[in-house]
């Protein structure tokens, strides 16, 4: 089941910046982890903002939770999931 899920990443001011930069430095471990799996199908960056668009194939809404709880950076999130279904125009 494909999913669009929007996340922004807001994190504290008082966070120190070493402890931030080893979690983003996670972050991206884990997002390149979860794409070479196929689970992390698609990751654009919102121009102008601390957020990106993101479609993930995974069976269902649990594992979608699961998946997005194990990223470093969930604490600090605010994220939108949209179930997508194929739209019957699609060619591909």
């Amino acid at each position: 089941m494909l999913y669009h899920v929007r996340m922004d990443v807001n994190p504290p001011r008082d966070l120190p910046q070493a402890e931030f930069d080893r979690l983003k430095a996670a972050e991206k471990a884990r997002a390149i982890e979860l794409q070479r799996d196929g689970v992390w199908r698609h990751l654009w960056r919102i121009a102008g903002a601390y957020a990106n668009f993101s479609v993930f194939d995974v069976p269902d809404h649990d594992t979608l939770h699961d998946i997005l709880s194990t990223l470093p950076l969930f604490p600090f999130m605010t994220i939108e999931v949209m179930p997508l279904a194929r739209h019957p125009s699609a060619i591909g």
